[in-house]
């Protein structure tokens, strides 16, 4: 009698450097693939994010030869009918650790579904790197980072060379059709498009990558946190190829901070909505009104921070340093709570990750691990100087301004025609609102009597 094993696809949507598939594999004479249609995740998902997993999920299928069952429906339900009708003993999965994952998970096994653990979507799963001094989990980056490098990985494994999957049946070939949203570019999606960005990165910008990722204006950075963020490709194969030069080292450090993150958030499932900090939740917060509303829009009036708003509702991404400047003017401009911006984000960004949102905001708002102190406060207007010298990223996002100069874009309020173009003034006085913000800290802070 022919054996047959489930493979969950979740955060995995690739066929190389899974483990877990290759577990799958080896239990089994016939594999049966599977991704399952989450009503939850897709409510709280944007349009930009799910028309991109709808074109990840046609690339993982073209790549097992148009096998992939793809079921809507209650997890629990839908795999127990598979599992009946392939007579399928086993579900293989790649481990996950996100509050709901973990959750979700915990459900389907109390229902008697018996899943096979193999893997994570991590170079190192979170929990396993602690203190030595006293098993407790790192607070605080930097000795993260070294015992993250101590702790080591696997080397990737390859793809397997035979899957022998399952054929759907038509029920089974549930694939969602969500369009592209009309004015907005979409980088391509799965497992291929990852390995082609990967190459190029390599080739052309990771050894320099120190020095160019925190310019906007440039193509930078390694642009794979979306292929990251759905496992089109795995951390390990990056990790792999990494020299010991300053640039490679500060590529490998951000590897180690999305790790970091996603252990900070398994250690402390509250913090993905609430207060790493508890006493920053009794600061003195506005209510969201016009000014959120254009910030939401890009129309606040610092160009570095409207080039950036815009570009995440029009490409579903946003340049690191940007994130870290409109999440500052968000909470010690417009002096508003960071879930708002979270939320934002989480509805736009195509490569939303739940842990990396929630402590890269919280780190931007001084209320994370590893915080940047609250009173330092980002410059919208010296950020852009800095990391836009020429006004590039800027023009291309906010064409009101493309007729100024390098000189005058930063603060088109000092131009002679900053304004022809109906540009927005400024909702705020960046310089009082640092000022503001400082005080309001002042009211937080322990009594020291």
């Amino acid at each position: 009698m022919i054996s047959r094993a489930i493979f969950w696809f979740r955060r995995d949507l690739r066929l190389s450097d899974n483990p877990a598939l290759l577990e799958a594999i080896a239990n089994s004479d016939e594999v049966v693939p599977i991704f399952i249609l989450d009503a939850k995740l897709i409510g709280t998902s944007g349009s930009k994010r799910l028309a991109y997993l709808g074109q990840s999920l046609r690339a993982l299928d073209e790549s097992l030869d148009n096998k992939l069952h793809v079921m809507v429906g209650d997890q629990v339900e839908v795999l127990k009918d598979l599992a009946k009708r392939y007579n399928a003993a086993e579900v293989h999965v790649s481990a996950e650790f996100e509050p709901y994952g973990v959750a979700r998970d915990a459900r389907i096994e109390s229902a008697g579904i018996k899943l096979i653990r193999t893997g994570s979507p991590y170079a190192v799963a979170p929990g396993r790197v602690r203190k030595p001094s006293d098993g407790t989990p790192y607070r605080v980056y930097t000795p993260f980072f070294n015992a993250w490098c101590g702790h080591g990985w696997r080397a990737p494994v390859s793809a397997p060379k035979e899957i022998g999957a399952a054929t759907p049946s038509k029920q089974d070939r549930n694939f969602p059709d969500w369009p592209i949203p009309d004015g907005t570019q979409l980088t391509p999606a799965g497992e291929r498009a990852a390995h082609i960005r990967w190459k190029f990165f390599k080739e052309n910008i990771l050894d320099n990558y120190d020095e160019s990722r925190n310019f906007s204006g440039i193509d930078g950075t390694s642009k794979l946190s979306a292929h990251l963020k759905w496992g089109e490709i795995h951390p390990r194969t990056l990790l792999a190829e990494l020299g010991e030069s300053k640039a490679h080292l500060v590529f490998r450090k951000e590897i180690a901070w999305r790790e970091f993150y996603a252990d900070i958030l398994h250690h402390n499932p509250h913090t993905e909505s609430d207060y790493y900090a508890p006493r920053f939740a009794n600061m003195r917060y506005d209510q969201p009104g016009t000014k959120f509303v254009a910030w939401c829009e890009g129309k606040t009036g610092y160009p570095f921070v409207d080039a950036a708003m815009r570009q995440i509702v029009k490409e579903g991404w946003m340049h690191n340093r940007t994130r870290m400047v409109v999440a500052s003017f968000l909470v010690k401009d417009l002096h508003l709570e960071w879930q708002l911006g979270e939320r934002f984000f989480r509805e736009h960004l195509v490569d939303y990750d739940v842990a990396s949102n929630s402590h890269g905001w919280q780190w931007t708002a001084g209320c994370g691990t590893d915080a940047s102190p609250y009173y330092r406060v980002f410059n919208p207007i010296e950020q852009g100087k800095r990391f836009d010298a020429e006004g590039e990223y800027i023009k291309k996002y906010v064409p009101e301004l493309s007729h100024l100069t390098a000189a005058e874009i930063h603060e088109p309020w000092l131009a002679v025609a900053g304004y022809k173009n109906y540009y927005p003034k400024r909702i705020v006085d960046h310089a009082l609102e640092r000022l503001e913000s400082l005080a309001r800290l002042e009211e937080i802070k322990p009594s020291q009597q």
